[in-house]
C-alpha cells in the first residue's frame, strides 16, 4: 500500500516501511513539508510492532538528495524571516538525529547525487549503499554556508586522517566506492541490482531475532550477494590529505602548505584555487567547527551546527553565494570579507 503525500511516499512492507523522495523535478530537494512527513513516518515506524526496519530511496533519474531547498531558504533569509529559517534547519536537524538513534536498522540506497540534507539521511542508516552513479560531497563553503548534517563531528569516526577537513574545506567530489572508502557509505553495489534489491527488501517477510542488530544482520545475508566489497585502496592520496589537512587549525597555515607543496603540484594548485575561491567566513566557520566538534555525540554536534546555522545565514556571503552560484549564475560572488585574514573568528562562538 502506497500512502501519498506528493513529495514524500511511503509504502507498508511485509516486514517494514519504505520512505520514497518524490521531487525528482528538484533531485529530492528537501522541503520543510517533506521533513515533517519523514519525521511523522519515522515515528509510526518506531511504535509499529510489524516494522523491523527503514527503506529509503529518492525518485528519478538524478539522484537520492540533493540536500536542502537552498532557494527556499534564500527566499525567507531575503525577506528576514529567520523564524522560518531556523525551523528548517532545527527539524532537518532533528530528523538526522532521529535516523542516527533510531532503535531499528535503517536502508538508504544513495543512487546518484547525495549532498547536504540527503547525505544527512545517508550518514545515520545502518546500511547505506552507494553505486557507481553515486556522489556525494559537501560543497557548501562555495555557496557561502558550512558541511552541516552533523558531518563536522561523525567525519572524524569513519574517515582516514585530514579528510575530515579536507572535504569539509574543498568540497571534493567521491564517487561511490571512494564513499565506501571513506566512510560515507557501508556498502557498494553496481545500480543495475536496484530493482533486485529493493524487491528483496520490499517483498520478502523478515524472520530472526528481533534486537536492532540481529535484523540488521538478516538484512545484510539477505542482500549479500548483490553488493560488491573490492573496494579500491588510494594510500598515496591518503597520505597527501593527512600531511596537507590532518590536525589543521588555520586555513592559511593550509594555504601557504598548498602553494609551497613538491608532492603532485597540480593537485596542491587545484585544491588551493579550490579553497581560495569560497566564502572566507564560511571556511573559518567549518574549520572551527570540525576542530570543536571533534569527539563530541552527535546531539551535540547537531545542537552546536544549529547555532553556526543561526550564524551563517544571517552573515550577508550565504545570500552572495547563493546569487552567484545558483541564481544569476556569473560565478562571481563578492565576499565581505574577502580575505581569509580578515576573518574575525570571535565572530562566532560554538
Amino acid at each position: 500500500m502506497i500512502s501519498n503525500n506528493r513529495h514524500v511516499l511511503s509504502r507498508k512492507l511485509k516486514s517494514g516501511l519504505s520512505i520514497i523522495l518524490n521531487r525528482p523535478e528538484a533531485i529530492n530537494s528537501l522541503s520543510e513539508a517533506m521533513i515533517d512527513r519523514m519525521n511523522t513516518l519515522l515515528d509510526e515506524a518506531a511504535a509499529d510492532e510489524q516494522c523491523r526496519f527503514v527503506l529509503f530511496y529518492g525518485n528519478g533519474p538524478k539522484g537520492f538528495c540533493a540536500g536542502g531547498d537552498v532557494k527556499e531558504l534564500a527566499r525567507l533569509v531575503s525577506l528576514k524571516q529567520y523564524n522560518n529559517v531556523d525551523s528548517f534547519f532545527r527539524k532537518e536537524y532533528d530528523l538526522d538525529l532521529k535516523i542516527h538513534l533510531f532503535p531499528k536498522p535503517v536502508v538508504v540506497i544513495a543512487n546518484g547525487i547525495t549532498m547536504g540534507g540527503g547525505l544527512g539521511i545517508a550518514a545515520g542508516a545502518g546500511i547505506s549503499i552507494a553505486t557507481e552513479r553515486t556522489r556525494m560531497a559537501m560543497p557548501e563553503t562555495r555557496i557561502g554556508f558550512f558541511p552541516d548534517i552533523g558531518s563536522t563531528g561523525w567525519m572524524f569516526a569513519r574517515c582516514p586522517k585530514g579528510y575530515p577537513e579536507y572535504l569539509g574545506l574543498t568540497g571534493y567530489d567521491m564517487t561511490g566506492s571512494e564513499c565506501v572508502r571513506l566512510g560515507f557509505a557501508t556498502h557498494y553495489m553496481k545500480s543495475e541490482n536496484i530493482p533486485r534489491l529493493t524487491d528483496i527488501l520490499e517483498n520478502n517477510e523478515l524472520e530472526g531475532g528481533k534486537s536492532k542488530q540481529e535484523i540488521l544482520n538478516h538484512l545484510l545475508g539477505k542482500i549479500s550477494g548483490l553488493l560488491d566489497f573490492s573496494i579500491p585502496v588510494n594510500p598515496a592520496m591518503d597520505a597527501w590529505v593527512e600531511k596537507y589537512f590532518a590536525g589543521k587549525s588555520d586555513i592559511q597555515e593550509i594555504l601557504v602548505s598548498l602553494s609551497q607543496c613538491h608532492e603532485q603540484e597540480d593537485h596542491c594548485s587545484e585544491v588551493f584555487r579550490s579553497i581560495a575561491e569560497r566564502s572566507p567566513t564560511a571556511l573559518m566557520l567549518t574549520l572551527k567547527l570540525l576542530r570543536y566538534n571533534e569527539g563530541r555525540s552527535i546531539a551535540d554536534v547537531l545542537a552546536t551546527e544549529l547555532k553556526a546555522a543561526q550564524f551563517i545565514t544571517r552573515h550577508p556571503d550565504y545570500l552572495e553565494g547563493i546569487r552567484a552560484r545558483l541564481v544569476d549564475r556569473d560565478d562571481k560572488p563578492i565576499w565581505i570579507p574577502a580575505r581569509i585574514d580578515l576573518v574575525d573568528p570571535s565572530e562566532f562562538h560554538p
